[in-house]
Formats: structure tokens, C-alpha cells, sequence
């Protein structure tokens, strides 16, 4: 039984679409996501028989691609509870999934910020749609790329693993992105943030959408990793690849405020997702524990358990709060990056607390494939370190204190 959403004031239509998303995330997402984290070989998430390839197909044919691009008239605080409502039910479906759905249209808003017509119909073409990915973090470079505020974002002495150079009307590529990028082997496009002037040290970069067909273009194996196995990540490599000056979008004028403006939605983002995924391991132990007996009577009956269930609802409610009254926040204001990450922080640390108490209700249960409750675990505990990892957030978001 889903938790109950408190929300006030949604319109039929919201309720309408969070509905559909719900179906969505529970008829596809979880027995697709349940399929490909069972997969031995990670190579066999993205191969051609895939029911990845389903899962993408159905989110398009649901629009959902649509919702996420952020584009649309109307009310703004409207779109984004309906951003934010298909989120965390994607989150709950999958968060693996979830992510690589997100990340794809990395590229298409990056055309979008640049204004220029001729770039949308190349990258952001709703009748051509194409798998994105957001190339920033590097073999030597990871949650550190993200630090606009630190000390070491504009120290030369920092070399960075990806430059590109400009040669006359081009921009030439030469380096690598690490195993640690979403949809890396799978991306028709890539968002590339790369060095342009490596004597700024990081601040030195710039954005730069890059078609992943073109030569000098080359990828590494799909990574095997402990949680979210069902997105797929992996190197992408640059050897002199060549692309139009108008390709790079963003020039290192405004490279560290567009690493804010990224860090600030990205992060608000995966809030709201794993708010689902902390939702989804609350639902699963709720359920389990009124069926386990234990001592003549449902585990649900037994009050440590009882006062488990009841703290682990109070945090998942929190989480959601504060998730939502970011997403609002930042949808009619500037976003503020401090809020952002602490909605990361807060919802992601929630989403492996929650999920860490529910296999504990599940006892030695808890720990067998058989249960969802240690894919849970596992999922949770990656969004710890994507897209910057907790610990240096923190230290980003303090600088704004």
C-alpha cells in the first residue's frame, strides 16, 4: 500500500499524472530494475535485448521526457510539483533507472540555455530523441570538479584529464572521463564539461555538447558496481575529436556559475528521488512486518518494531518536506545551492537510513535476493557519493552560510 501523500492543493491533472507515473514505476521500472540488478555481466544491462531499452521506449511514450526538460507554458510551481511528483515515483520504481532516464536530457538542456535555434534542432529535437549523459567527473577528478567554491577550483596546479583547445572554427578534444559517467557507453551525446584554459585550473572550463559518433570518440566497459546496476556507467575517451566552434555553449566566463546552477538542480533532483527510494523501503518493511509472524503474532504487533516503523515514517515525511520545498524554491527563484544540497544530503543519508532499519525488520530475510530489501540498501547507498559525494557538499554548501 502506498504511503499516503499529504500534498495540499494538487489539481485532478497532478494527481492524474503522479498516478500514471506510479503505474509506471511499479509495472516497468521495479521488475525491470529487479531484472538487470540480477545481471552477473554488466554488459548484459545495455546489451541490444535488454528490457533497458523498454524502459526508455515507455517513458518517452508517456511524455516524461517532457515534464523533465523544464520547458512549458503555464504555471511554474504547477510544473515543477508535477516534476517533482514523477520524480520521487521514479525513484521509488528504481533509482538506478531513474537516474539514466534524468541524465538523458542533459544535452538537450544545455541546447536549450544556448538560445540558438540551429543547436536545438540538433540536440533537443522532441521527434529525434537521444540518450544523453553529463561528462564532468575525470580519472584523477571527482566530487572535487563540483567544488566551485573551494580553494583548488581555480589553481593551476590542478591538471585536469579532458582539454579542449581552439583551432581556427574548432574546438579539438583530447582526454578522458572516468567509468563514473551515467549513460557513458550508452550516450549518443554527451554534456562535456572539459578544460579550455588550463591555467584558470578548474574554473578554466567550459560546456561543450559533443556527439559521441564522431571520430576519436571511443568507450570504455560498462562498470560493475555494488548498487545501481541498472545504470549504466562508464570511460568515455577523446582523441582529438573535432567539433564546431558553436558546439561549446558555455565559455569559461561562465563556467563556475553554470557548475552552481548544475550542482543546484542536480542535486534538488536526486532529493526528490530518493525520497522515493526511502518511501519505497519504508512501504516494503510496513508491509513485510504485518505478514511476518513472530511470537504468535505479526512483527508489526511487537512495539520496538512498531517505534521503528513509526521513526523511520517521520524521517521519510522530512525528507519529502524538505525535497519538495526545494523544488518549489528554486522554480520561481535563483536557486539557492546551499538548499539544494542539503536537500541531496538529507534525503540521500535518509534513503540508506530508512532502508539500513528496514532489512533489520526483515531480519535474516533482509539479506537474501529473494527480498528488495538489500537492493534498497545498495541503491541508497551509492547516492551517498554520485553526483558529489555528501561529505565535500557539505563543505560546498557551508561556504554559503
Amino acid at each position: 500500500m502506498p504511503l499516503e501523500d499529504i500534498e495540499v492543493g494538487l489539481s485532478d491533472e497532478e494527481q492524474a499524472v503522479r498516478d500514471v507515473a506510479h503505474k509506471f514505476a511499479a509495472e516497468v521500472m521495479r521488475p525491470a530494475g529487479a531484472e538487470l540488478d540480477r545481471l552477473a555481466d554488466p554488459a548484459q544491462v545495455v546489451a541490444k535485448d535488454s528490457v533497458l531499452w523498454k524502459v526508455f521506449d515507455q517513458y518517452r511514450a508517456l511524455q516524461f521526457d517532457a515534464i523533465e526538460d523544464g520547458d512549458g507554458d503555464g504555471d511554474p510551481i504547477q510544473r515543477t510539483r508535477v516534476r517533482y511528483l514523477v520524480s520521487e515515483e521514479l525513484g521509488w520504481g528504481d533509482s538506478g533507472l531513474a537516474i539514466s532516464l534524468a541524465v538523458a536530457g542533459f544535452p538537450a538542456m544545455f541546447a536549450r540555455i544556448s538560445a540558438r535555434p540551429e543547436l536545438i534542432e540538433r540536440f533537443a529535437s522532441p521527434t529525434e530523441p537521444q540518450i544523453g549523459c553529463w561528462a564532468i567527473t575525470e580519472p584523477d577528478h571527482g566530487s572535487d570538479s563540483l567544488a566551485f567554491d573551494q580553494p583548488h577550483f581555480d589553481d593551476p596546479a590542478v591538471r585536469p584529464n579532458c582539454v579542449a583547445r581552439k583551432d581556427g572554427d574548432e574546438w579539438v578534444i583530447k582526454g578522458q572521463k572516468a567509468a563514473w559517467v551515467s549513460n557513458g557507453t550508452i550516450a549518443t551525446t554527451a554534456a562535456l564539461f572539459c578544460t579550455i584554459d588550463p591555467a584558470e585550473g578548474f574554473k578554466g572550463g567550459g560546456v561543450a555538447l559533443v556527439p559521441l559518433d564522431l571520430d576519436g570518440v571511443s568507450r570504455g566497459a560498462p562498470l560493475d558496481k555494488l548498487g545501481q546496476r541498472a545504470l549504466n556507467q562508464g570511460e568515455i575517451f577523446f582523441d582529438d575529436v573535432r567539433i564546431p566552434a558553436e558546439y561549446m555553449v558555455i565559455g569559461k566566463e561562465a563556467y563556475g556559475a553554470v557548475v552552481e546552477m548544475v550542482l543546484a538542480l542536480a542535486n534538488a533532483g536526486m532529493g526528490t528521488m530518493f525520497v522515493g527510494v526511502a518511501r519505497a523501503a519504508l512501504e516494503n518493511a510496513l508491509a513485510y512486518a504485518k505478514e511476518r509472524v513472530q511470537g504468535g503474532v505479526p512483527i508489526f504487533q511487537h512495539q520496538n518494531v512498531k517505534s521503528k516503523l513509526f521513526k523511520m515514517f517521520a524521517q521519510v515525511e522530512a525528507a519529502r518536506s524538505l525535497a519538495r520545498r526545494v523544488s518549489l524554491y528554486n522554480s520561481t527563484h535563483p536557486p539557492l545551492v546551499q538548499y539544494s544540497i542539503a536537500s541531496k544530503t538529507f534525503c540521500t543519508q535518509t534513503a540508506f537510513d530508512v532502508a539500513s532499519a528496514a532489512l533489520q525488520i526483515y531480519g535474516g530475510n533482509g539479506l537474501s535476493r529473494e527480498y528488495p530489501a538489500e537492493k534498497l540498501l545498495r541503491d541508497a547507498r551509492a547516492s551517498m557519493i554520485e553526483d558529489g559525494c555528501n561529505d565535500l557538499l557539505g563543505l560546498v554548501g557551508a561556504e554559503k552560510l
